[in-house]
């Protein structure tokens, strides 16, 4: 049964204001489409711990808030400070400020390949570039939070690269989280399209520069042409106020190779939707994930992986560090359609409990309707290993030190994973910035 809507009332204000603010610029069939949007989420209703998908990710402390659209475009210009972290990477990048393009800065000035631009100026400039990819049916959307999304989008990045082109530089989203007067929402979208042979690496940050109570409720969809080639990160380090909600949805041609990374240090309340459907014979799929959390923080990764196409290659390895009375949540399906024959399939999903009140529940799950198929799923939850821990300690290592260096052990095998060597360095960086005992960590370099 769908959820009711809290605060409906409050809702459907905010979209009426919503809708008189935006509609002289944007094309008709973009208003027609957010109004289906927001009526399609007024049939869905926010999902409640009713709902399987959502039994151990209550939504309630997100919903007694009344956040406020964010202001459009903050009076803000670019600054080094924000960019400073990430000029080693030497990155295209296109900032967002509260879920507003701001600007772009590539790193060398010169022509970069491809298009990148803010959603919102090309429904204002060139809306026939993006309608097919903004009006697509919402009825398998995964869950109400998408369809607020289309109903209330602020802007995003829209990314293409052309047939051919082999992008050397990454691609970077920064969307940055400013303070407020009051508690703000922003629904950023991103559209990435890699046509045929094409190669690129994508990061798409989501970082506080205030520690205030926001919400960001984004989606990325991701178009991986055939034959082409693309690494995909998504690195969460939200307030530890702020709501994170996200959706992650990848498309891959025949031959296509996708590689995507998760990375969740932020947030109060953290949750990841993540489906990739392997449409073409030989795909190939990766998707790894790292999360550590503390506090009351609570993480939740849902993915799913749909084999349409014979010959498909899938790895999935998502590993968490839970601390103090922190929740995770690990919900992961491999969907092996009829007719994808010769299909390979892997998912493991590992935890480390630093404390007797951290709680993780993890769902790995296998559907094969296929008769010649080699997959195969697996989870463990787990403290710190009483015996490694002795042997750490018979080496001269006090106990301190030995969880130290057993806990940077548990991490660094899926942090090597980041191919990416400037982020899986920056990765390292922000996990000691919060976790500053955690020095064995420095050994990843």
């Amino acid at each position: 049964m769908p959820g009711e809507v809290p605060e409906g009332a409050l809702y459907r204000e905010h979209f009426a204001e919503w809708d008189a603010r935006i509609r002289a610029q944007e094309p008709v069939w973009m208003r027609a489409h957010r109004q289906q949007a927001f009526a399609r989420f007024e049939i869905l209703g926010f999902p409640t711990p009713r709902h399987e998908e959502w039994r151990f990710t209550n939504i309630a402390p997100l919903l007694r808030v009344s956040f406020r659209l964010s202001a459009a475009r903050p009076p803000v210009s670019l600054s080094e400070q924000w960019l400073a972290p990430y000029r080693e990477w030497a990155a295209h990048h296109l900032v967002f400020v509260n879920g507003h393009f701001v600007g772009d800065v590539s790193a060398d000035g010169r022509p970069p390949g491809f298009t990148a631009h803010g959603i919102r100026a090309l429904l204002r400039e060139a809306p026939e570039t993006v309608e097919t990819f903004l009006t697509r049916s919402l009825e398998d959307a995964p869950h109400a939070f998408v369809a607020l999304n289309a109903a209330f989008l602020t802007d995003g990045a829209f990314v293409r690269i052309p047939r051919g082109t082999v992008v050397e530089r990454p691609i970077h989203l920064l969307f940055l989280a400013l303070g407020e007067e009051e508690p703000f929402v922003a629904h950023p979208r991103n559209v990435i399209v890699a046509e045929e042979n094409s190669q690129a690496t994508l990061i798409e940050s989501y970082v506080s520069v205030c520690d205030g109570l926001y919400f960001t409720n984004a989606v990325t969809e991701l178009f991986v042409g055939e034959n082409a080639v693309v690494h995909h990160y998504k690195v969460q380090r939200e307030s530890r106020a702020a709501f994170h909600i996200a959706a992650v949805r990848i498309i891959q041609a025949h031959m296509a190779t996708v590689s995507d990374f998760s990375l969740a240090l932020g947030a109060a309340l953290a949750r990841t939707d993540i489906l990739a459907v392997l449409k073409g014979e030989g795909g190939e799929c990766a998707l790894n994930g790292f999360y550590w959390v503390r506090d009351r923080q609570l993480v939740d990764h849902h993915t799913v992986i749909e084999h349409v196409a014979p010959h498909g290659t899938s790895r999935e390895f998502y590993k968490g560090i839970l601390e103090d009375e922190a929740r995770g949540v690990f919900d992961g399906t491999i969907r092996v359609h009829p007719g994808a024959q010769k299909t390979d399939a892997r998912q493991v999903n590992k935890n480390l409990l630093l404390s007797t009140d951290a709680v993780v529940n993890t769902n790995p799950r296998l559907h094969i309707l296929a008769d010649d198929v080699k997959c195969s799923h697996g989870a463990s939850i787990g403290h710190l290993d009483e015996e490694a821990l002795f042997y750490c300690r018979s080496r001269g290592l006090d106990a301190e030190r030995a969880r130290h260096v057993l806990t940077s052990a548990f991490a660094s095998d899926i942090l090597r994973t980041i191919t990416f060597a400037p982020l899986r360095r920056c990765a390292g960086e922000w996990i000691l910035r919060e976790w500053p005992e955690w020095e064995q960590l420095t050994e990843m370099r």
